[in-house]
């Protein structure tokens, strides 16, 4: 799997401040709401390229759901706690623990099939597997980890192991 050359930024205002609310007709007005909105952005040592825009607070996703319709799982959520390509048991990773979300990168660790060389899926095991996702950006206009894989570390296998390519969270297969 290749992995962008650049560094992921999320650049992210907080716009704080308090709405005033009146509560009983008293005459008073109430501040208006609005949402500050980031772009968020490949920075790199010279160029910084606009992927699509944060809203303030908004945790991203994992991909879109949907992405792997009608049978899959965990796309379009924030910490998924599992992840389905909706096809055979290696494209599946259950108990999902996340170290942390919201980074250009995350990683946690999991339980899939692990089929070793020589192996069927049949002949597969359970066994535990680390899981990135990464390539922060938007889909669908919303903040989002458009690249995800897993791997097999004990086994020697690296993120690059699985099938040469990463997992597309925005558009699937």
């Amino acid at each position: 799997m290749r992995r962008p050359a650049s560094a992921l930024t999320l650049v992210v205002l907080l716009g704080l401040g308090a709405a005033a609310c009146s509560g009983g007709g008293n005459g008073s007005s109430s501040a208006p709401t609005s949402t500050t909105r980031a772009p968020v952005s490949t920075t790199s040592s010279s160029t910084t390229t606009t992927t699509g825009t944060a809203t303030a607070g908004t945790a991203p996703t994992l991909g879109v759901a949907g992405a792997f319709a009608p049978n899959g799982v965990g796309f379009g959520q924030v910490r998924p706690t599992e992840i389905s390509l909706g096809g055979d048991p290696t494209g599946i990773l259950t108990d999902i623990s996340w170290q942390s979300w919201g980074g250009s990168q995350v990683t946690g660790t999991g339980t899939s099939t692990y089929v070793g060389p020589g192996q069927t899926v049949a002949q597969g095991s359970q066994q535990t597997a680390t899981v990135d996702a990464y390539d922060l950006g938007t889909c669908n206009g919303a903040p989002a980890y458009q690249q995800v894989t897993w791997f097999f570390p004990q086994h020697g296998q690296t993120p690059a192991d699985n099938g040469g390519t990463p997992i597309n969270a925005c558009s699937g297969p």
